[in-house]
């Protein structure tokens, strides 16, 4: 019977425990290290914190970390209002933003580690050169033939406007798509969740004169079918969006086009 091992450079080793603090309200926070500037393996490394000195999100705590006790630690981070997705890491197992998710939703010690399945740039920073290139390559704008009016921008009805509600939402957070097992392991060739809800997003686009160019682009035994509708995609969303109807209403629109 084959025994799978991982190599033996990449085995997350136990780290230190730091700034052990006294208080009523201590909460222990376990953080992915990784430095490639090194030769070592990553380690997670533990930060006590009391939470009567930080503020209420998982994102205060990381900048408690960074400000007080330890500035070597890099994530990213900017708006803080779950609006630019830059603080999209996996906490306790779940793929979700640091900034809109509250400390008092876990109990005892948390657990932070970037977004899985991604190659790590240091510590909590994925690249997400692959994820953009492929959002890139759905063209995710508007596409027309016909000039625009010479005295006012293209318009849409409001019920033509509603077919966007629930796609424009999404910020490229990419928590869907490093939830999914098939762009985990088809990531070169499926486009996953996230690129699939934008490039329906353009596809129900009313002013868009590109529809049978973009369902000729997506026409494809993996960039669009390998999606097995597990629902991660749709469980993890901090937005609250539903890829997985997004991709399901692609394929019906592969199929109504065929009769």
């Amino acid at each position: 019977m084959a025994e799978l091992k991982l190599p033996a450079n990449s085995i997350v080793k136990k780290g230190k425990t730091v700034n052990h603090v006294e208080g009523n309200n201590v909460r222990k926070f376990s953080v992915y290290r990784w430095d490639p500037d090194t030769d070592e393996n990553p380690r997670t490394d533990t930060y006590e914190i009391d939470l009567d000195q930080c503020g209420p999100m998982v994102l205060d705590a990381l900048l408690k970390i960074k400000n007080e006790i330890d500035p070597t630690i890099t994530f990213r981070r900017s708006c803080r209002e779950g609006i630019c997705g830059s603080c999209a890491m996996n906490i306790n197992g779940r793929n979700t933003l640091a900034c809109t998710k509250a400390i008092a939703d876990y109990d005892g010690e948390i657990k932070i580690f970037p977004l899985p399945h991604l190659s790590v740039v240091k510590d909590l920073v994925p690249d997400l050169t692959h994820f953009y290139g492929q959002l890139a390559s759905i063209q995710p704008w508007i596409k027309t033939e016909t000039a625009a009016p010479p005295d006012r921008e293209r318009l849409q009805s409001k019920e033509a406007r509603a077919k966007l509600d629930g796609l424009y939402e999404c910020i490229l957070c990419a928590c869907c798509s490093t939830s999914c097992p098939s762009y985990w392991w088809n990531s070169e060739r499926y486009l996953g969740p996230a690129v699939l809800l934008q490039a329906h997003r353009w596809i129900q686009d009313s002013r868009d004169e590109a529809l049978g160019e973009r369902l000729d682009e997506l026409e494809d035994p993996f960039r669009l079918y390998r999606c097995h509708t597990i629902m991660n995609c749709t469980n993890t969303c901090p937005k609250g969006l539903n890829p997985a109807k997004a991709i399901a209403e692609i394929k019906q629109l592969m199929v109504k086009r065929q009769l």
